[in-house]
């Protein structure tokens, strides 16, 4: 099966990968600009793990107006 991991919004790819950057980081992963082939699987894991976690809790954040359901 083919991977179609595109943006929806070409030119939100910038912030994209600041937010990659900014996981990673919390996570304690060490990435670098561009190509990261050298990553484990638990650690590539872990960094969309952590990206998911923030996007679930904003969008939790902005649809009930600041609590969590």
């Amino acid at each position: 099966m083919a991977r179609n991991n595109q943006l929806l919004v070409p030119q939100a790819r910038a912030a994209m990968d600041q937010f990659k950057m900014e996981a990673a980081q919390e996570v304690g992963v060490s990435l670098k600009q561009g190509y990261n082939g050298d990553l484990t699987s638990k650690q590539a894991g872990s960094i969309g793990g952590q990206m998911v976690k923030k996007m679930i809790y904003d969008y939790q954040q902005r649809s009930s107006g600041g609590g969590l359901s």
